[in-house]
């Protein structure tokens, strides 16, 4: 029995001197590097999939995170800095707000943002589109839609968000045909009248796929005589065709979108959807996790730009939706 304990010390130090050595200089630690979500979505399954590319591609761990809540995003952030990673990509749910939050982690890891980024905190570099060029984009697309104008109102998840936020403006500034001022800001209450466009309104939901839709059937309730909706997040254009369907409106109000959600695309294709805007979610996971593993070697050359790794938006007609749905499905394994 002694000799039996002896040999297992042995072989216990044994194991404990090899982590050692890996850690000190002998066969180096696998990196890890938390993605973490601002919610639950299709657009962050896509996103899932690029960042989990990356892992195999770098030969690196990445834990994908989705909150359902501000509160699950500040306890998983927290556990991944407590869990030693070797670097955290975020997207803030309230960039304004979770600045020592997010500067805290900063000073404990390596801190990126994605998709909605926190200017004002110590990250290293935000990845993702300009919104509020993207939310013109997006009023082009309604202009199309509606040549000669009309009553149209926006329904968006937060407005918390600096995406949401921007992405909004956009879309307003572009329909009052007003010059570029990324640093305006209308209140969501407030009806806005351009020379062809009235903006009723903004209506948020918080993220909840019920509210949601009740959002969208209330807004069919009030302005009757509405000409088109626009859904600023993945799941308001799907809520959206689902209120039209069910009070008999398919095809009579337009319908512009944003993200690449499975029921917009197939919308898009039906003719119910006039057309989206679309972001690259799976390069947001990919290139976040990249820059990620290429800081934590020391590389800072992939911002030798600046801080901004811009992944600019494509907007989605029926001419071209075809052949940008066939190209997804083919980097998220989908059919």
């Amino acid at each position: 029995m002694m000799r039996r304990s002896i040999i297992l010390g042995i072989v216990l130090a044994g194991i404990g001197a090899f982590l050692t050595s890996c850690r000190e200089g002998g066969a180096p630690a696998q990196k890890r590097y938390a993605f973490i979500t601002n919610g639950v979505a299709e657009f962050w399954t896509i996103a899932e999939s690029g960042a989990k590319q990356a892992g195999e591609d770098l030969g690196v761990d990445v834990s994908v995170l989705m909150p359902g809540s501000l509160t699950d995003q500040k306890q998983m952030i927290e556990d991944a800095v407590t869990r030693g990673v070797d670097g955290v990509a975020v997207s803030p749910i309230d960039s304004k707000n979770q600045i020592d939050m997010l500067n805290k982690a900063a000073a404990s890891t390596r801190l990126v943002t994605h998709d909605s980024d926190a200017p004002d905190s110590d990250r290293l570099a935000y990845v993702g589109m300009d919104n509020y060029t993207a939310g013109r984009l997006c009023g082009q697309l309604v202009k199309e839609a509606l040549p000669d104008g009309g009553k149209v109102i926006i329904l968006i998840g937060r407005m918390e968000q600096d995406n949401s936020r921007k992405r909004r403006q956009g879309v307003i500034d572009e329909l009052l045909d007003r010059p570029v001022d990324p640093e305006r800001y209308d209140p969501p209450d407030a009806t806005l009248e351009g020379e062809k466009f009235s903006v009723l309104g903004t209506m948020t939901d918080g993220f909840d796929l019920t509210r949601a839709k009740a959002n969208a059937e209330d807004a069919l309730s009030r302005y009757p005589d509405i000409d088109a909706m626009i859904g600023l997040f993945a799941y308001n254009p799907p809520a959206i065709l689902q209120a039209l369907e069910q009070a008999g409106k398919l095809n009579e109000v337009k319908v512009i979108g944003f993200d690449e959600d499975s029921g917009t695309l197939a919308g898009i294709q039906e003719g119910t959807v006039y057309g989206t805007v679309v972001q690259n979610p799976y390069e947001y996971g990919y290139q976040s996790v990249k820059i990620l593993n290429a800081l934590a070697a020391g590389d800072e050359s992939m911002l030798a730009d600046g801080d901004f790794i811009s992944i600019p938006g494509r907007q989605i007609r029926k001419d071209n939706v075809d052949e940008f749905w066939a190209d997804l499905k083919a980097k998220t394994g989908k059919e």
